[in-house]
């Protein structure tokens, strides 16, 4: 599977989307529409709403999150937003203000 990094001197204001993972070490605002997985690195900024099928975040991110598959943030990412998901897994040490939404039928 092929990947696309964002290098961490990258800025991009605008809409990404594609059927491939991302991997974000630069900053991205704007929004992110991913069929794949997103990767968001330690050193990645992002400001955008974001709709994939997996989220890593090791970085910060300001924007709602919904993943169909599942949302890991990791130890010292730091997230403002909701997070929409059926499996969100949260380390000791991360960062988190916002909703969750787990999405769990009856």
């Amino acid at each position: 599977m092929a990947n696309t990094i964002i290098g961490s001197s990258i800025i991009i204001d605008g809409e990404i989307s594609g059927d491939e993972d991302l991997v974000i070490q630069g900053t991205v605002k704007g929004r992110i529409s991913l069929k794949e997985s997103l990767y968001v690195e330690s050193s990645g900024i992002v400001e955008a709403d974001i709709d994939t099928q997996n989220v890593e975040i090791a970085g910060r991110v300001t924007g709602n999150i919904v993943a169909s598959d599942k949302v890991e943030l990791k130890a010292d990412c730091r997230v403002i937003g909701d997070i929409k998901s059926p499996r969100i897994l949260i380390a000791d040490g991360a960062a988190f203000k916002g909703n969750v939404d787990m999405d769990i039928k009856d």
